[in-house]
């Protein structure tokens, strides 16, 4: 299946579950969703990013070689579709360690940006989690900026996940004394 094909299949839409299953089934072919999904110049390419995330939903092992490009391509994508995906998938996988100094600073800014959208502030706010699993002396920092965000920038979403993650931290933090 050719990059062309690829996309018609993406722009209807029709038997996405088909495509979905025909990539699980010839992984190889992963790369040309991932170069869709990687370049702002393609109309709805967006929606290659969303269906990186529903094969990671059943096998997570096809999708995690590509976390890094999804890294690097934070900083070059004002789509906020592609961000929201891309920050769940770093969110769920092992993060290079390389990238943690770039991510620390993307996530804080997506996360205490309150005009950015809900789903983007809580990825962002749990890689930040992950991040201070690395860094634990982060973890004093992130507990006053989820307060803060959670009292000043309160959306159901921050609250629901603030919650989560305070509640785990709190622990982390006494156990540590």
């Amino acid at each position: 299946m050719k990059q062309e094909q690829f996309f018609e299949l993406l722009d209807t839409w029709d038997n996405i579950h088909l495509l979905i299953q025909y990539l699980i089934d010839y992984p190889k072919k992963i790369d040309i969703l991932i170069e869709i999904g990687l370049d702002d110049q393609i109309k709805n390419s967006w929606r290659a990013i969303w269906l990186s995330d529903k094969i990671h939903e059943k096998k997570p092992e096809l999708i995690r070689p590509y976390i890094p490009q999804y890294i690097s391509f934070l900083n070059k994508t004002k789509n906020e579709g592609k961000k929201r995906h891309m920050l769940k998938l770093i969110g769920l996988n092992p993060i290079p360690e390389k990238d943690i100094s770039f991510l620390l600073e993307y996530c804080l800014s997506e996360f205490t940006n309150a005009e950015m959208s809900v789903a983007i502030r809580v990825h962002a706010m749990q890689i930040l989690y992950e991040i201070s699993e690395f860094e634990p002396e982060f973890k004093h920092e992130l507990i006053q900026l989820i307060e803060h965000e959670m009292e000043f920038h309160s959306t159901a979403g921050i609250k629901s996940r603030g919650k989560k993650l305070l509640k785990k931290l709190y622990a982390q933090v006494e156990s540590s004394f």
